[in-house]
Formats: C-alpha cells, structure tokens, sequence
C-alpha cells in the first residue's frame, strides 16, 4: 500500500494531469473558434432580459452597457423581483430616457417556484424578440457583445450559447472561490466529446450570459421546467442538450464582465447554494467528485514532504516533480484563458482547500434544508444517492 500511495497512484495522477491538460487545449481551441464566423447577412431581433433583486449597486451600469449595444434591433427588459432598495427607481429614470428599456414589476413567485427562476419565466413572457439573451444584474457588457453572440450562434447553429465572462475579484475569498466553475468546467468536460454525446452531465452554462433561440427556449419548457432549481442555467442547459438540440460555448471575457458577489462571505453563500445543487442532489456523485478533487492535488504534495522526511523511499522525487508541476498547469491554463491573474495559479493546493471546505458547507446545508438567497429560502428537491 505504501509504495502504491507514494509511486503507483502518482503515475496514474500525472497520466490522468496530462489527459486533462489535453482537454483544456481542445477546449480553448474551440471556444475561440465559435467566435471566428463571418457576420450573418441579416441580424434576428434580440431581446435582453435582466431580473433584478436588490442590485442597486449594480444595475445602472448593467443596463446602461446593454442599452450601448451595437446591434441593428433589439430590445432591454428587466424585471424588478421584489427589491426592497433602489433597484426599481433607478431602472425608472434609466427608462424616462432610453424607449429601448421596458420596466417590469414582478410579482410574488408562486408555490413551488424559485425566485430567479419566476422572475425570467416572466421576463420570457414579455420578450418579442426572436432570440432570447438572459444575463445578470451584475455584468457589463462591451459593445460589441450581442452582435459577437448571436454571430457565433449563428455559426454554429446552435439553439443555446453560453460562455465564460471575466469574472472580477477584489477579496481573497472571492479569488478563492469563484473561478473553480468556469476552470472545472473548462478541465472536466471535453468539448469535442460532449458536442457529440447525448449526455446532460457533459454540458455546462452561466447565467450571466444564457443566448437562446426563442424556439428551442420554448421546446425545453423554459424556465417553467426548471421552477425549482437552484442551478437554473445547468438546468437549462442539461435540457437543451437531453431534447438533442445544439449547445455551444465560447469565449467571452473580452464581451462580458461580472462581479458576482462582493466580499468572502457573499462568495461562499454563493456557493454554499449551487455546489450540491450542480450535481442534481446526487450524494455519491458529489463526495466522489470533491474526494477525487483532494487526491489529484494534495496527495503529490504530502507524498513529497514524506519522501523529503524519510518517511517515503519508494517515492521519486522526479515523478513527483513532473506530477506537481502538471498540477500548476491544469490551473494556469484554465486560469489564462478566463483572464485570472495566472499567480493565484500558485495558490491551487489552498484553493482546493477552500473549495473543499464550501463543498462540505454546501452539503450541510441543503440536507439540512437551510439554503437561502437574497432573502428567501430556496424550493429544494429530496437528494438522492445516486
């Protein structure tokens, strides 16, 4: 066991670092691909759909970037859900100027609806446009980033687009905590493979910048077949992709840019609500998943102190070397294409941790039926082993 543990497993750890170093390459390749089709010779009408929850720190300059778009027809409609701060006065007065911007006040959400989720079903209600394009409250957007969207939806004929907007940081818990979707993603699900397999598990979306055909929007159920979701853009997605219709991804931080929550403890609220929720409730997936997570990154390191103790013989300090050093890539890879300051790279064994540690949060909570956001508590559905 201990020559297995400290020489066997790291082989099998640096095969499996040099397999997912294969997939981060693929995945980069592809997600500038998707941005390089030629301009359609005509331009759907788009409508922008933004819900609004006590974000009046955010929403001027959200609605204003959208309102700045350099695109021939679209419209801006965003929901205030329920503020109880300055979110729907400042939408007012933004409205008072800008005809392109429709107000809508929503309502409560019904039994058995997650807030989110009730407040897009309504701002899909009112939408005219033939393309749908769902984002947050806390994004910016460059110009040029509806045009550079629906272009590449376009070209790929796809029915969904999403991507991976440039996520800002300003406190240790946010630098910590937020990349890991966007890198997972970009580490774990290989997109030529999940292009071609009808499998929901192999699919991903942010909701800071969900693009919709109306039609396949509409064919999934919208947000109605997701009402109790925690995680509805995964949801979404993991619908578009068991129907057979197209989903694609791609580049996008130099379009889209988004602070999601502002402070550590915001950050691991955050993620205390969509953890266990991303992997549908299932019990085995998820501690399997985070199990193998600490194994692949930490196991290196403390075989190496071991070894550099005495404790270790079997072990080579040059395969361990080479895992190690295989480890950094997988972050500083994922982390350059997102546009991450490549030296948090440096910190991945304490970023595991961390992650880790709000993995084991997230767990406690939903069992325990504790999850809430913004104010309300979560509809959260029975968890299930497997």
């Amino acid at each position: 066991m201990a020559r297995y543990l400290t020489h066997d497993l790291i082989l099998h750890l640096t095969l499996f670092q040099m397999v997912v170093i294969l997939a981060i390459l693929d995945n980069t390749w592809l997600l500038h691909r998707a941005r390089r089709h030629p301009a359609p010779p005509s331009l759907p009408m788009a409508s922008i759909l933004v819900p609004a929850r006590n974000e009046e720190r955010n929403i001027a300059g959200c609605i204003q970037s959208l309102l700045a778009q350099d695109y021939p027809c679209f419209e801006v409609l965003a929901l205030d859900d329920g503020s109880s701060d300055a979110t729907r006065t400042i939408l007012e007065q933004i409205a008072g100027s800008q005809p392109r911007l429709k107000v809508l006040l929503g309502s409560s959400p019904p039994a058995g609806w997650s807030g989110k989720n009730w407040a897009c079903a309504q701002l899909a209600g009112q939408a005219q446009g033939e393309l749908l394009f769902f984002t947050d409250a806390d994004t910016v957007h460059q110009p040029t980033a509806l045009r550079a969207f629906v272009t590449a939806l376009v070209g790929e004929r796809a029915d969904l687009l999403s991507g991976f907007p440039l996520q800002e940081m300003h406190t240790w818990g946010e630098r910590l905590l937020v990349p890991f979707f966007s890198w997972a993603c970009l580490c774990f699900i290989p997109l030529r493979l999940a292009y071609r397999l009808r499998l929901p598990a192999l699919c991903s979306a942010v909701g800071q910048m969900m693009l919709f055909r109306r039609e396949a929007y509409e064919a999934v159920g919208g947000h109605e077949s997701v009402r109790t979701s925690v995680v509805d853009d995964l949801a979404l997605a993991r619908r578009v992709k068991a129907s057979g219709l197209r989903w694609r991804a791609v580049s996008a931080i130099d379009l889209v840019s988004c602070r999601m929550y502002h402070g550590s403890g915001e950050a691991l609220d955050g993620f205390g609500k969509n953890l266990f929720a991303a992997f549908d409730f299932r019990l085995l997936a998820f501690l399997s998943a985070y199990s193998w997570l600490a194994v692949l990154f930490w196991e290196p390191l403390v075989a190496s102190g071991l070894h550099l103790a005495g404790r270790a013989p079997q072990a080579r300090l040059d395969e361990l070397g080479l895992c190690i050093g295989l480890s950094l890539l997988v972050w500083l890879l994922p982390y350059l294409e997102l546009g991450i300051n490549p030296g948090l790279a440096l910190l991945y064994p304490v970023t595991v941790l961390a992650n880790e540690a709000a993995a084991m949060r997230s767990l406690r909570l939903s069992l325990s039926g504790r999850l809430a956001w913004k104010g309300r508590k979560l509809v959260l559905p029975r968890w299930r082993w497997l």
